[in-house]
């Protein structure tokens, strides 16, 4: 095989696994001995440092991705142990086919792979077999059990290919897609409202509404709701009686002294040049060329964004800093030394020095550590407010007697007002049960509360008279769609053809060669697959929530054939589609294989590896 090939970056990968995780005699144990497998597919053990080694790589990959811990009894949450499990039954399962079908690869080809992996080379790029005996012995492994694994990987891949390869779907049904994607037509459609009622809506009795009411009570539901009264103390109530005194003001005040006091500075683009003599030449076409300093950047294959400096202080730009400081907005100055070689610097605004006296600063800075000490105190009386409710005070008798404010919400799903604005609030709220004591829970911003169910009411018919608006806005649009479908079904009549919209007293829009998957702004939904159903010269009415549709088909494109677009389009389905057919030939096949092997799994083996993850 040659240099490359997936057999050696297979072997690599294992290697790799082994030399991070050293797991090599994994060691879970329970009162029977060492336990060596989970279990067995066929006549094929499943190690139990190959499965351990699996899931760990996966842990450390989840990892690596999101840059946080991650738990084993997390992974178990996500299923990772489960997927785990079974990939490396299939792998198993498939092993044991290649064993009955006798595949494999030869002794030579084996080992001119191992001859050919970097990490088994020393400093000459020769085959150190010292090196490869010690890498193996790191990852607590042994040169046969390698070895096995390698020829093991082979074989499923042997076996891969036979499966896929050649696997092709027939080229017409890549055209028939490319040709239903990109026909287009072309059409012209008119929307009536309300205000093109041939007569205004009449207002309807009270009893017309109240039946149309009884007959649609679905569409006017309330949702789900808990009635809730709560009690709750925020930092904010407490600033008031907080006292901060003048020292600790003093000192938080010199502790920022570089946000208070801010020297002149600039926002200033730089950009830098090999030597002395490009950014000479660079200055001279500026002066005498009439070019620009964006060209200039351009014509470095560079964007403004990469030689933008922000905003920077006159020390900060070293010797530059006076010439640059010295510059009116918009100048370019240099060339100039600067830390990465001679530049131009380009003066883009001035931000003149911000100096807050103590006295200045000292209002937000009492309200802001005020706020801090507030926090401070709420978590002092969370305890001792605790205990009163275990003790049997009510949240009626904490609101009176302590600071805690008393308040009432209808909760429902969509709250998100006042102390529903809190996510910590709304997920107890959702799990609110009656019966459940009242306990005091914290907020996000250092604030608690503590909540009691009155009423939990299940989704029901907002009653008629709080909900007369809405249904008479229902009734409306309903007779409004009613009316403009038999006005629009007497018109198209008329509109067939090369009829005139205009002429039939329609605002008329004309699209022309849309696909499939065009958007068209006004539009009711299902539009589009309205327009694709249609033959040419049909007219239709669509109705839509509170407005009428009316559509007429004006001419079909066919899909452009044999094109330099559509072939690429062609290629590109048809090796999707082959690729998809491939997977599920595959995974049919694998399926069956791991049926037929009959895997064995045990669970107390499993277990006794997974406590051995943190």
């Amino acid at each position: 095989m040659a240099k490359g090939s997936s057999l050696s970056k297979t072997a690599i990968w294992i290697l790799m696994g082994l030399l991070m995780l050293g797991l090599g005699g994994f060691g879970a144990v329970n009162l029977s001995g060492n336990i060596r497998s989970i279990g067995t597919v066929g006549d094929k053990a499943i190690p139990v440092d190959a499965y351990a080694r699996q899931i760990q790589n996966e842990i450390r990959a989840l990892e690596q991705q999101t840059g946080q811990a991650l738990p084993f009894a997390r992974a178990q949450e996500m299923g990772l142990d489960r997927a785990v499990l079974q990939r490396v039954v299939r792998n198993r399962a498939q092993d044991h086919e290649t064993g009955q079908l006798g595949l494999s690869v030869g002794d030579e080809t084996l080992r001119d792979e191992i001859l050919q992996i970097p990490a088994f080379q020393g400093v000459n790029g020769e085959f150190d077999r010292e090196g490869y005996r010690f890498a193996l012995q790191q990852g607590g492994i042994s040169e046969a059990e390698f070895e096995t694994s390698l020829r093991e990987e082979a074989a499923r891949t042997l076996l891969q290919g036979a499966i896929v390869g050649g696997v092709q779907m027939p080229d017409t049904y890549a055209k028939t897609l490319v040709s239903y994607l990109t026909e287009t037509r072309s059409f012209t459609w008119s929307q009536l409202g309300r205000d093109d009622l041939a007569a205004p809506l009449e207002t309807p009795a009270e009893d017309v509404l109240q039946a149309y009411y009884d007959d649609n009570t679905d569409l006017f539901m309330l949702p789900a709701s808990k009635q809730i009264t709560y009690v709750m103390l925020s930092p904010d109530d407490l600033t008031d009686e907080v006292v901060v005194p003048e020292e600790e003001l003093q000192a938080e005040y010199d502790a920022r002294a570089d946000q208070y006091n801010q020297p002149e500075r600039r926002l200033v683009e730089r950009l830098v040049f090999s030597d002395g003599d490009a950014a000479d030449s660079a200055a001279a076409m500026l002066e005498v060329s009439g070019t620009t300093f964006n060209a200039l950047v351009e014509d470095r294959g560079l964007q403004l964004a990469d030689v933008d400096l922000g905003d920077v202080s006159r020390l900060e730009l070293d010797a530059a800093g006076e010439a640059v400081f010295d510059a009116e907005v918009g100048a370019v100055v240099g060339p100039l030394p600067s830390d990465l070689g001679p530049a131009l610097f380009r003066v883009n605004a001035v931000l003149p020095a911000q100096n807050t006296s103590f006295e200045e600063a000292k209002p937000a800075l009492r309200q802001e550590l005020a706020l801090t000490r507030a926090v401070r105190a709420v978590e002092a009386r969370a305890q001792d407010l605790d205990d009163q409710l275990a003790g049997g005070a009510t949240l009626e008798q904490l609101a009176e007697e302590t600071e805690m404010s008393l308040g009432t919400i209808e909760w429902t799903e969509d709250s998100s007002d006042g102390i529903a604005a809190y996510g910590e609030f709304r997920q107890s709220a959702a799990a609110l049960g009656e019966g459940d004591f009242p306990k005091i829970e914290q907020l996000e911003d250092g604030g608690i509360y503590a909540m009691r169910l009155d009423t939990a009411l299940d989704a029901r018919p907002e009653p008629f008279e709080s909900a007369r608006v809405a249904v008479l806005q229902s009734w409306q649009a309903q007779q409004t769609v009613s009316l403009l479908t038999a006005q629009a079904t007497a018109q198209i009549a008329t509109l067939g053809g090369e009829a005139s919209f205009e002429a039939a007293g329609l605002d008329a829009t004309v699209e022309i060669d849309q696909n499939r998957n065009a958007f068209i702004d006004g539009a009711p939904a299902g539009f589009m697959d309205e327009v694709f159903g249609m033959n040419v010269g049909d007219v239709a009415v669509l109705p839509g929530e509170d407005s009428v549709t009316i559509l007429r088909l004006d001419g079909i494109t066919a899909a452009a054939q044999d094109d330099d677009r559509s072939n690429a389009l062609v290629a590109q389905i048809g090796e999707q589609l082959n690729q998809t057919l491939a997977q599920d030939l595959y995974g049919i096949f694998a399926d069956e294989v791991v049926s037929r092997a009959g895997p064995q799994i045990d669970q107390r083996a499993l277990q006794a590896v997974h406590v051995n993850f943190p």
